[in-house]
């Protein structure tokens, strides 16, 4: 991998992922009915005939898609990067295709390109643009995967062959540099297809980064699975894709809203484990971002104006000995950056081997007292007297400058 474009990925640590299509216009319901998954699986789950849902492209005209207001809100809520679904499972594609008609500039009265406009927004206010697309499934292609269903019945290579790859090459050719191409649910593609695919990504973009899911295990990194956080350090690159409700496409029935708190805990805790957090919002079907997504993502920002030094270019910290369960441990070359979620008074931490120099809150330099001892069991011991929270503080960064390049943590005594 390219030593740029792992600095902007793995020094990042924090990006936007955007589902939008023409399951937004549904928003979770067909004919009466009720979705009981993911919105933007809707095609799928309720069978609905593709006569019907393709005439959806023509009520398709979100008038109030504002680019720049959607990459500054991710600026302002400190996030590096933005992925936006170019292809959804559904097959229709948010920007102008010559491959197939069936897409939002050709098909529907928006007649508008989304990512040309993501584009100009994205270098405007220093976003790396990234592209989803979903690779094997395309519920409007006959030949398309769906959900792994009757793949004996299809010639899946003519799709593969006559619209995936030929998509991914516009997407690569008219866009400009694309940081990431982060594809999606492989399915029963083989090991050669996988591998033909990442050739032409590569070939065509060196720099262009590949999510888990190009299948194979041919990805630059890992996905983990949708909303699921590894328990321990991972050793290698990972990234945890996630939503802020339940749901990824806009769902007007889903108000599952996650709080600040468990976002950021979510942040925090990911990125301690050495991973990078991408965090969805699902627009409406007039192209808005639903007002509870742009709530929390301020109050994120807000935090990471502040912090975004225990977050930013962080490594994980080795596996500390003990459970602690009201904070988390981040890093810097000489820095251990501590992560509390808890009131408390003062912050005991036993057996890290390095020298304290210098102590203080990271969102106002307060200098803080830590006392060093030995306990009467002969472990090294740390006591940081900590300051009185503000009202609306959720986790109180406290930043330790210590001796040595990497924190050490002693083992536990028998």
């Amino acid at each position: 991998m390219d030593d740029s474009i792992e600095q902007w990925w793995s020094g990042g640590k924090f990006g936007l992922f955007i589902h939008w299509g023409l399951y937004s216009l549904l928003a979770g319901e067909y004919k009466n009915q009720r979705t009981e998954n993911i919105a933007e699986w809707i095609l799928h789950d309720l069978r609905i005939p593709l006569p019907e849902y393709e005439q959806l492209a023509g009520q398709f005209n979100p008038t109030r898609f504002d680019a720049d207001s959607i990459v500054k809100m991710a600026k302002d809520a400190g996030m590096k990067y933005l992925v936006f679904t170019s292809k959804h499972h559904e097959g229709f594609a948010l920007y102008r295709s010559d491959v197939s008609g069936y897409n939002c500039v050709h098909a529907s009265p928006f007649g508008r390109d989304p990512i040309a406009e993501l584009r100009k927004a994205c270098d405007r206010h220093g976003i790396v643009l990234c592209l989803y697309y979903s690779q094997a499934q395309d519920w409007d292609d006959p030949n398309g995967c769906e959900d792994g269903i009757g793949g004996e019945e299809k010639d899946f290579s003519s799709y593969f062959e006559n619209k995936c790859i030929p998509q991914i090459k516009e997407l690569l050719t008219h866009y400009g540099p694309i940081g990431l191409i982060w594809l999606d649910t492989p399915m029963y593609m083989s090991f050669e297809q996988s591998s033909k695919l990442k050739r032409i990504i590569k070939g065509m973009q060196p720099h262009c980064m590949i999510s888990g899911r190009i299948g194979n295990s041919l990805g630059d990194y890992m996905t983990t699975g949708d909303n699921f956080i590894p328990a321990l350090p991972y050793p290698g690159a990972f990234e945890v894709p996630a939503t802020i409700n339940s749901t990824w496409g806009f769902n007007k029935f889903d108000t599952n809203w996650k709080s600040t708190e468990k976002i950021l805990r979510s942040l925090v805790k990911i990125v301690s484990r050495g991973g990078n957090y991408l965090l969805n919002v699902g627009p409406t079907a007039d192209g808005t971002v639903p007002g509870e997504s742009v709530r929390v993502l301020k109050e994120v920002g807000d935090f990471m104006a502040l912090n975004g030094d225990s977050i930013y270019d962080t490594t994980p910290v080795p596996l500390y000995p003990y459970d602690i369960d009201w904070g988390y441990f981040t890093s810097k070359p000489g820095k251990l950056y501590i992560h509390i979620f808890e009131k408390m008074d003062s912050a005991y931490l036993l057996n890290i081997a390095n020298k304290p120099l210098k102590v203080y809150r990271l969102s106002d330099g307060m200098p803080l007292s830590l006392k060093e001892r030995t306990t009467c069991e002969g472990d090294s011991s740390w006591l940081i007297k900590l300051p009185a929270r503000g009202g609306s503080e959720i986790d109180q960064v406290i930043c330790v400058e210590i001796e040595g390049e990497s924190v050490v943590f002693e083992p536990i005594r028998e």
